[in-house]
């Protein structure tokens, strides 16, 4: 069984932090310059980086001289991030399906498939309106998502990974809703190994069009790839979603 919140646990921990983020800042960095030079941005955007974990999207966007705020569930990840606030960089514990800024952000980002983690689609709902509500009319969104389909055929069942000295054994699964993952960490400071079962729910095109068009949300381009090729929904890794809020 997975808990109802495994996240809240689970994102708070050390070892989620070494799993995921000690891995190359350059890609990320270069994902994001690739999208900046498509969206071309004005100088004076603000920008929201929805679930900013630790905040190194947010942290490059900043460096770039736009107004950053990120928010995330985690009162580590955020407690962490302040340490880099500035002027134009701003980090909040906030829950992303509670209402937060209205009609405030040119751009709302969320990265590296920071959604998708609630019980119930009405929780997604909430969050998609969360985002909506926090961009100016004509404001951009983007969801970067896993492709279900492209994951479905290409699922890794069994996987083991060091990390600095820690080792993570991983089981995935799915089921007709939802991705699975159970994670094992095995460190020499733990007295016994610690076990997180993460669970994603199957997200389409076609779901975040609906969630979004309920928000007057259009989408507007489809990326498959973080150098913004084109999405095939068998061929591509990625989901990226950008959408546009209604001028009105």
């Amino acid at each position: 069984m997975v808990a109802k919140d495994w996240y809240k646990s689970w994102f708070n921990s050390i070892y989620y932090h070494k799993l995921y983020f000690q891995r190359d800042e350059a890609e990320a960095q270069r994902f994001i310059q690739k999208l900046l030079a498509h969206l071309q941005p004005p100088a004076d955007s603000r920008m929201l980086d929805v679930a900013c974990g630790r905040g190194r999207h947010a942290r490059f966007l900043a460096s770039k001289g736009f107004d950053v705020t990120g928010i995330d569930l985690s009162h580590d990840s955020i407690a962490y991030a302040k340490q880099f606030e500035t002027d134009n960089l701003h980090f909040f514990q906030h829950d992303m399906r509670l209402p937060s800024w209205i009609n405030y952000f040119d751009y709302a980002f969320n990265f590296f498939t920071s959604f998708g983690y609630f019980a119930t689609h009405r929780e997604h709902d909430d969050a998609v309106r969360t985002i909506a509500q926090s961009l100016k009319p004509a404001g951009l969104a983007l969801f970067d998502y896993l492709n279900v389909h492209y994951v479905e055929e290409r699922l890794v069942h069994d996987e083991e990974k060091k990390v600095d000295g820690t080792t993570y054994r991983i089981h995935r699964w799915d089921d007709q809703d939802f991705f699975y993952k159970c994670i094992q960490v095995e460190d020499d400071e733990l007295e016994k190994p610690l076990e997180f079962t993460e669970k994603v729910t199957k997200l389409s095109l076609g779901d975040f069009t609906e969630m979004l068009a309920y928000q007057k949300m259009q989408v507007t381009e489809v990326f498959g790839d973080y150098e913004l090729n084109g999405y095939d929904v068998k061929k591509t890794p990625r989901l990226i979603v950008m959408a546009k809020k209604s001028s009105l």
